[in-house]
């Protein structure tokens, strides 16, 4: 489901880096409802998804991947959107609460619950508002979410998660500008030429980039967006044309040939310089993330690992691109919490697209080694 409404993260995010050329592989759904493992929605079922978008727009409740059938549910409340819903060729579900519902809540918990260390998104499988609270959440801050939420007549569900949400971008080689590293998402063209997407709070910092500390600089700056968004882009200037492929950390390489929104309940897979490969489920779209310097709306929430050092970079699925790493509260054990930007707002806003193998060139670079500091 993709609304105006946003879900709302009140935190002070880890900002963490991908790695040039880019990659993914395991956590275990945090606050999922537990049925099978997540799968890789087949390209029918993003442009399903897509296609439900257009149709319904704010009369469902949310859209997501069964975990049994691998097949898109589309949640609604009433027989006029259940029976478009059913024109699209989805499976439908009756759910208690509407879209407009789970948006009232999320406006209740920005205006009297927005607390440094917590985050809300929604989950359309259990027809709520997920509100996560780190471990820097106080005892009398939790009293009050508490408070707000037995307002909001089961709408919102809370659970505590270890670590804390932190801005903090870290080292891992990857690309370098301004005295800070960070890492490119995805490769990506435009008229023949070549460039690389990644966080905006890493392309806010400098507008040249080379591929290792105090390298020769092999890309510029085009464009950035943080906050609201957070993403930006770098035209390479080095004379390179790189694969459009993510590093998979194992020797090998992904393909990535399309970019699609991801569905609550799938697998994703997260590249990260410092983390390498990890993989998660979506447990909520529509996030906002509360920075100190200002909100960023529209994100993703997974349970992917990643630390710092991993901003900017792929979060994926076999050969579909779906985002651009921007942060999380760290890990425990194979649980992470890994926030995407949607890499298709990017895309569409540098009017650039992801390609595969038909338009490699004869020189294969699957990402930048860059010498670690």
């Amino acid at each position: 489901m993709r609304r105006n409404s946003r879900a709302r993260i009140g935190v002070s995010l880890l900002l963490v880096a991908g790695a040039l050329g880019l990659g993914a592989a395991p956590s275990t759904a945090a606050d999922t409802p537990a049925a099978a493992p997540s799968a890789i929605p087949a390209p029918s079922a993003y442009a399903l998804d897509a296609r439900v978008d257009r149709a319904l727009g704010t009369a469902t409740a949310g859209t997501y991947l069964d975990a049994k059938t691998g097949k898109l549910v589309v949640t609604v409340t009433t027989d006029r959107a259940e029976e478009q819903a059913r024109a699209t060729g989805a499976t439908v579900r009756r759910v208690a609460r509407s879209a407009a519902q789970l948006d009232s809540a999320m406006e209740t918990l920005e205006a009297e619950a927005k607390i440094t260390g917590t985050s809300w998104g929604i989950d359309p499988r259990t027809n709520r508002v997920a509100v996560e609270a780190d471990s820097s959440v106080s005892a009398r801050d939790m009293a009050r979410l508490e408070a707000v939420a037995e307002r909001l007549d089961g709408a919102v569900a809370i659970k505590r998660v270890p670590g804390e949400f932190r801005r903090e971008v870290l080292g891992g080689g990857a690309i370098y500008g301004g005295g800070s590293r960070c890492s490119a998402a995805f490769n990506v063209t435009k008229g023949g030429a070549r460039y690389f997407v990644t966080a905006g709070h890493c392309t806010n910092i400098s507008a040249n980039w080379s591929a290792s500390s105090g390298g020769s600089v092999i890309g510029v700056r085009e464009g950035t967006s943080f906050p609201t968004n957070d993403y930006g882009i770098v035209r390479y200037t080095d004379g390179s044309s790189p694969a459009g492929t993510v590093d998979l950390y194992n020797g090998s390489t992904r393909d990535i040939t399309s970019a699609a929104n991801a569905v609550v309940g799938q697998a994703i897979q997260k590249s990260g310089s410092t983390t390498k490969v990890t993989s998660g489920t979506v447990t909520a779209v529509n996030v906002t993330v509360n920075y100190g310097d200002g909100p960023v709306y529209n994100m993703v929430r997974t349970t992917a690992c990643s630390a710092g050092g991993d901003s900017g970079g792929a979060h994926f699925a076999g050969s579909v691109a779906l985002g651009i790493h921007s942060g999380s509260s760290g890990c425990s054990g194979t649980a992470g919490s890994a926030i995407h930007q949607p890499v298709t707002e990017a895309l569409s806003a540098y009017g650039v697209t992801v390609y595969g193998a038909a338009h490699r060139s004869s020189v294969r670079v699957g990402r930048a080694t860059p010498h670690r500091a």
